[in-house]
């Protein structure tokens, strides 16, 4: 089986370190509206601007590309390749950079060097857009692993999704959805 795994939201925990990092941020700045929703990190999470959700992340960026992968990621990603499956990371990463300074191929080779010190393995690495779609065709993926709902909903059209749940994706329903809590949970679906 082709396997398509995101970044973001599903081999790392992407919430957890938007409201811890945020809301000392925001706190620091003398914001002290801090979290009025935990359903995704948002100015309207801290009563912000793009600007300040910009200034925000040119700071936090260089933190949050050196945070621990979810419990189990890797050993599970291992166990899939064992099993015999292809292994896609698929992100979009490298895409919007334009609040700090990192530039995209500086980007791919930190996400590179991430996926190495943390022994995720890989068979292909995609740097998509924000649309994943028109790479999972082209790559003949099977399934897909994702969070981001825009992404669930359109690649649910064509093939299965498990989603890693979030509070931001729990309207994504249907036929080819599949919610997961876990890393292992992920393991015991793709085997089923």
């Amino acid at each position: 089986m082709r396997i398509g795994i995101d970044i973001d939201g599903v081999i790392t925990n992407v919430l957890e370190f938007e409201i811890d990092y945020a809301s000392k941020y925001f706190y620091q700045q003398g914001n002290l509206n801090i979290i009025k929703s935990k359903l995704d990190f948002s100015k309207e999470d801290f009563y912000i601007d793009e600007k300040s959700s910009n200034e925000f992340w040119s700071k936090a960026i260089y933190d949050y590309v050196k945070v621990r992968p979810r419990n189990f990621a890797s050993e599970v990603i291992n166990k899939l390749k064992n099993d015999g499956n292809t292994i896609f990371i698929i992100t979009n990463r490298a895409s919007n950079l334009s609040y700090c300074d990192i530039t995209p191929d500086k980007m791919k080779i930190i996400v590179i060097q991430w996926l190495d010190d943390h022994s995720i393995y890989y068979d292909k690495l995609i740097f998509s857009n924000k649309d994943k779609l028109d790479f999972i065709v082209d790559n003949k993926i099977d399934i897909m692993i994702e969070d981001d709902p825009k992404n669930i909903r359109t690649v649910s059209n064509v093939i299965p999704v498990i989603c890693y749940n979030a509070n931001y994706n729990k309207l994504c329903e249907g036929n080819h959805i599949i919610r997961c809590y876990s890393w292992y949970d992920i393991y015991n679906i793709i085997e089923e």
